[in-house]
């Protein structure tokens, strides 16, 4: 928090409660809807307080709206009124608090009411719909807006400057790899007129330091089984504790409790395979493809992580993210939906030759915008 300078005032209404000379921090204060066209970026790991922010602004909102007309004059602009605040939550996460109200602006702990104030939607047209809907709404919450298309942050950046709307984005800013989400974030952070960064304690049993990055991990066999560099980035899943190598979960943790193996491999050995692979030598990919599926002994990834971690006993917890399924098919979504690398009709080779899991690559391909029919057959 900002450090203030202490007026003669504050300094004597402290001296009089019986306190020393103290430095004196600003607090978290009310959100001021007189202010307009702002595009607040509340931004930090899970756990940091992202969504509780929101809710913060919805109940100043309430009372807000209590004020008299001449108030209103204060925080509208072309009809739309700033304390009227609506939330907006992406689809893919509907089901992130399923034993919550259908109209909850919900985070870990609690929740609040909107009523008809809340929609679900999956790109940046329909926010432009529910825009021009709902033109007497001044403030919108989008929640975790890195899922969105790029297009999406022109649509508010115009909005705010010719409306005078306002729009916080409580969002992850950094994935799980500690690399900026994606383009929609990048864009975000250029065109943001506010940042408010939040941080929480790293979430590390043996540790209690300030944390900036959100920690991927599986549950296998009741052992933390980091992901993977090259694990998909979108994995659409609840707020709850998963067990097994469908789902992964999610904490938050300082750089030193932050495992992150085969980020070395990724780009020293996946992405060149892929790269010769696209060029019409495919053989080399599929061999550690099949080393990765049916014996990961004899896989180049095997042996970097035992080379690495091997003679330093504090990150061998490194070697257990080779325990989790599916490391082949996300070695190949990689390939093919980040790096596309891999042409569709590839894609579909390797999983017939392979034998590749289909139900979890089409389900994963989906989360990630790059739908394919996997039903298909065609053999190398």
């Amino acid at each position: 928090m900002q450090e203030v300078q202490n007026s003669l005032d504050t300094q004597d209404f402290l001296k009089s409660l019986g306190f020393p000379s103290v430095r004196i921090h600003h607090s978290f204060n009310h959100f001021d809807f007189t202010r307009d066209s702002r595009r607040i970026l509340v931004i930090g790991p899970m756990g940091s307080g992202k969504t509780e922010y929101s809710s913060r602004v919805w109940k100043d909102s309430l009372v807000a709206l209590k004020k008299s007309g001449k108030i209103a004059k204060l925080t509208s602009t072309l009809g739309a009124d700033r304390r009227k605040v609506f939330f907006i939550r992406s689809m893919l996460d509907k089901n992130r608090f399923p034993d919550y109200p259908e109209d909850a602006l919900a985070y870990r702990g609690g929740y609040e009411r909107c009523g008809s104030n809340i929609a679900h939607i999956n790109d940046s047209f329909e926010l432009e719909n529910i825009l021009k809907s709902n033109i007497g709404i001044g403030t919108w919450i989008i929640d975790e807006a890195s899922f969105y298309d790029e297009r999406l942050v022109y649509v508010v950046r115009n909005a705010s400057l010719e409306k005078g709307l306002n729009f916080i984005f409580p969002t992850l800013i950094l994935n799980f790899r500690k690399d900026i989400f994606n383009s929609t974030a990048r864009l975000m952070l250029e065109t943001a007129t506010d940042v408010f960064p939040l941080t929480a304690y790293c979430e590390h049993e043996d540790c209690i330091e300030d944390s900036f990055y959100t920690y991927r991990y599986y549950l296998i066999k009741g052992e933390e089984c980091p992901s993977l560099y090259f694990d998909p980035l979108i994995v659409i899943g609840g707020d709850r504790e998963k067990i097994g190598s469908l789902e992964p979960n999610y904490c938050t943790r300082c750089d030193i409790h932050h495992y992150l193996p085969g980020k070395e491999y990724t780009f020293f050995t996946l992405k060149p395979l892929g790269e010769s692979a696209s060029s019409g030598n495919i053989d080399p990919l599929k061999k550690e493809l099949s080393a990765l599926k049916n014996k990961i002994e004899n896989s180049i990834l095997y042996k970097h992580l035992h080379e690495r971690y091997d003679n330093r006993p504090e990150e061998r917890i490194n070697l257990n993210s080779l325990k989790i399924d599916f490391i082949s098919e996300k070695a190949l979504i990689y390939l093919f939906a980040e790096q596309n690398l891999i042409t569709e009709d590839l894609l579909l080779k390797l999983v017939e030759n392979l034998h590749l899991d289909r139900r979890y690559m089409g389900k994963t391909l989906s989360d990630n915008r790059r739908p394919v029919n996997l039903d298909q057959r065609l053999l190398l």
